[in-house]
């Protein structure tokens, strides 16, 4: 048997007899031989967006065998729901996740706490924050009731389990949820709430250079000695999906969808508005799903596009269109429950959207009244006080032009060629006329 076969099979059994190999024991290096450690920037409200990102990310880095993955944090909180998913990617990664509450000026608060405690690694840079992760309501109100002692003892015990899972300062997790409490990078470094203030990345590396952590495939012990920083940035689907996830632009796209069905629904034909309007709401309906969206302002917003379209056939002085801007203005309030301020509508948003709607509406309601009172100014109809020249006249009959056309007219009095006329009634082909003066 020739040697490189023998070699090649020998290879291939000890392959089968011992497995792949484990994961303390990849060796996660390039082409040139260093290892690899995958970077993201993640900031803004915790979303869906982000979740999906950072599984991406974290996903990336397993397939290219990184020593670890370093999330740059800073969030001002956002959905429990999205928070909980994110953290359930940390926990289940094949490679160590490092967080890194930066740069300076950055915030790891409300649900950042919470990821920040599930990293493999935490770390802050100087000048920055972690806590005030108490749960609130809709608006940033404390939640009322029995409902509040559920949500923040919940949420008290998964605190807890992950800081003792990741062996941190328990107590304090408790307490940044139930008191609301928040510690600046020194004083969490000290009280063991994460592991180390660094104040670059490539200090963060240094630091965390053989450290031995327990990831979802077993234990690892980290090499970034010497490592290449790759940066995964967000794909052009997780830019989109974070761009209309903004609250304000999903409102505003759900806004353009209704003037453009209800344009193109009161003027059949015209294709685009309704086209526009159409691509509008898929649009908003996509963002809704990914926002913690309240049924209850989503009817009202539509109540109050229905309340100014009964306004052009019921003669309400003007009391449906006030109702209709009540629900617009209360619904666009209610439409997002989220005490975070990235989830939330901005008041200017609100304001701005309410007048132009409103006087969008009220403009066109105007015109259709305006319109069904006017005289007709076209038909038959339309010749009822029109002025006209006598032709030919012959005792209390004859001919009239008027508009560019001859019509028969009779009078109750004696008119002759080219006396001005009146136009009075209309029966049949006949005007009814009187002269002018």
């Amino acid at each position: 048997m020739r040697p490189a076969l023998r070699t090649a099979l020998a290879a291939l059994l000890g392959l089968v007899l011992l497995g792949p190999p484990l994961p303390g024991s990849r060796a996660a290096e390039d082409q040139d031989g260093r290892p690899v450690v995958v970077e993201a920037v993640v900031e803004g409200a915790v979303s869906p967006a982000m979740t999906h990102y950072v599984a991406r990310v974290i996903r990336t880095a397993e397939e290219r065998r990184a020593q670890a993955v370093v999330l740059q944090l800073d969030t001002p909180g956002g959905l429990v729901s999205a928070m909980r998913l994110l953290i359930k990617h940390i926990l289940g990664s094949q490679v160590p996740v490092v967080v890194y509450v930066g740069p300076e000026g950055a915030q790891a608060a409300s649900a950042g706490v919470m990821i920040t405690l599930a990293a493999h690694v935490a770390a802050m840079a100087p000048g920055t924050n972690i806590g005030a992760a108490h749960p609130v309501g809709t608006g940033g109100q404390d939640v009322p009731g029995e409902m509040a002692k559920k949500v923040t003892n919940d949420m008290v015990a998964y605190a807890r389990s992950l800081a003792q899972r990741r062996g941190r300062n328990a107590d304090w997790a408790e307490k940044a949820v139930r008191y609301s409490v928040s510690l600046p990078a020194t004083e969490a470094a000290a009280e063991g709430v994460v592991d180390v203030v660094a104040p670059t990345l490539e200090a963060l590396l240094d630091w965390i250079h053989g450290r031995k952590v327990s990831v979802a495939g077993g234990e690892w012990t980290i090499r970034t000695k010497g490592a290449e920083l790759v940066r995964v940035e967000p794909s052009f689907r997780d830019r989109i999906l974070g761009t209309i996830a903004n609250p304000n632009l999903a409102y505003i796209l759900l806004m353009i969808g209704l003037l453009g069905i209800y344009f193109e629904l009161s003027h059949p034909g015209v294709v685009l508005p309704g086209v526009v309007g159409a691509i509008s709401l898929i649009l908003a309906f996509f963002a809704m799903q990914t926002l913690p969206i309240s049924l209850a302002g989503l009817l009202l917003i539509v109540v109050g596009v229905a309340l100014f379209l009964m306004e052009i056939w019921i003669t309400s002085y003007g009391l449906l269109s006030l109702a209709g801007v009540g629900c617009l203005t209360v619904g666009s309030i209610m439409l997002f429950d989220s005490p975070e301020e990235g989830l939330r509508l901005a008041w200017t948003t609100i304001l701005a959207t309410v007048g132009v709607i409103s006087a969008f509406f009220l403009a066109i309601i105007f015109l259709v009244v305006r319109a069904q009172r006017s005289k007709p100014r076209t038909g038959a109809e339309g010749l009822i006080g029109q002025k006209g020249t006598v032709r030919e006249w012959t005792g209390r009959r004859g001919k009239i032009f008027i508009r560019g056309e001859i019509w028969n007219a009779e009078a109750d009095h004696e008119l002759g060629a080219g006396d001005q006329v009146e136009v009075r009634a209309k029966e049949g082909l006949t005007l009814t006329v009187r002269k002018e003066g």
